[in-house]
């Protein structure tokens, strides 16, 4: 492990120097990994697994979209894809990748399949942080190991065929084996981490929380919200107001941030961006204080937990679901968004005037 010095603080960490690709492939190489589910994380760490030459096996609903897309992927039922059952009891080293509902209806299953020398693997600290509402315990006998990517698993993918790697967190829940933590750095390294830093299931949850719904999202969005629509109130157009709350965001001086950090893109910015927004940041953080403070009081007692389990539980999920984002994609500002992105210049093709930039037809008709 490397020692790092963080703003101050020192922290661990494990890079594929500390830890090499070629520990990980011995510590599982006599395992037999079962993923179950074929969604946001389990569709990218197993064929990261399997690029990694381990041996991997997929579990998922026969007859589901999930399933149509691992037979795509290259997963073959009846040989290397499975009932998830079925996974569950061929597998040694169960990584646990179902929704967190889906976690907990399955749950009574996978546990008949938890016998003593198994590892079980979560990539989210919520079902096991949650137990008591969730209904997951553990068993004797079986290694309970977190490792939590910081990107979804298309991030993941596609940072591990770029040679890249998203960074993760890892924790140990249950060290029957006393070798649970080297599995956790393995598996962390074989999925593609960029480095592993540890935490425990607890604050892996309640900072994953916290996050998806405040800087990550949720927040983010509902300030995008407010600008967007106090600019359109004042008389901008919906180009302009995207331009100045989306677009040049994402675009432009988030990558600054994400090369140098905050300081360094204040300090590329022109002198009036720089004065504002040194006067300003301090009055956004003492305004949505308050709202972090319970956002993660909720996420602590147990309000959220229960909120995602009632909800993603109901028959009508995922039309609901459906319903909501069609709310928000329907909305003008991510209307506009859309068109805006249409007009990047990496969008514009070549019609019969080369030099001329391509709009869409459809664009183009709505702007004559």
């Amino acid at each position: 492990m490397a020692i790092m010095d963080f703003g101050g603080v020192e922290e661990q960490v494990i890079t594929s120097q500390e830890f090499p690709l070629s520990r990980a492939r011995r510590v599982l190489g006599g395992e037999r990994i079962a993923v179950l589910g074929y969604g946001v994380q389990g569709q990218a760490q197993s064929m990261n697994l399997r690029d990694n030459g381990l041996d991997v096996l997929v579990g998922q609903r026969p007859d589901s979209r999930s399933w149509e897309k691992a037979v795509q992927d290259g997963w073959v039922p009846g040989e290397t894809l499975f009932s998830l059952e079925e996974a569950a009891k061929r597998g040694t080293f169960i990584l646990y990748l179902l929704s967190d509902a889906g976690q907990k209806a399955f749950w009574p299953t996978l546990r008949r399949h938890l016998t003593p020398g198994k590892t079980l693997y979560f990539s989210h600290g919520f079902s096991v942080t949650y137990r008591d509402i969730t209904g997951v315990h553990p068993p004797d006998g079986v290694d309970v190991i977190l490792v939590a990517p910081k990107g979804p698993g298309l991030a993941l993918r596609r940072y591990f065929l770029e040679g890249k790697g998203v960074n993760s967190s890892y924790a140990v829940f249950q060290d029957a084996s006393g070798r649970a933590e080297e599995k956790a750095l393995a598996v962390g390294i074989a999925i593609g981490s960029g480095y592993l830093f540890p935490t425990t299931f607890e604050k892996e949850v309640y900072s994953d929380l916290t996050g998806e719904r405040g800087v990550l999202m949720g927040a983010l969005a509902g300030i995008m919200e407010a600008q967007y629509h106090e600019l359109r109130r004042r008389g901008h157009t919906p180009s302009e107001a995207f331009n100045e709350t989306v677009e040049e965001l994402t675009q432009s001086l988030i990558r600054l941030v994400g090369e140098n950090g905050m300081d360094w893109m204040y300090a590329n910015c022109s002198a009036t961006a720089q004065r504002g927004a040194l006067d300003w940041k301090g009055r956004f953080r003492d305004a949505v204080a308050p709202v972090f403070k319970e956002l993660y009081d909720r996420v602590a007692d147990g309000t959220e937990a229960r909120i995602v389990l009632d909800r993603n539980s109901r028959p009508d999920y995922r039309e609901t679901l459906n319903a909501e984002l069609e709310e928000m994609a329907s909305s003008e500002m991510w209307r506009a968004g859309r068109r805006v992105r249409e007009l990047r210049p990496e969008n514009w093709k070549p019609k019969d005037d080369p030099g001329r930039p391509w709009i869409p037809d459809e664009t183009r008709r709505q702007t004559q």
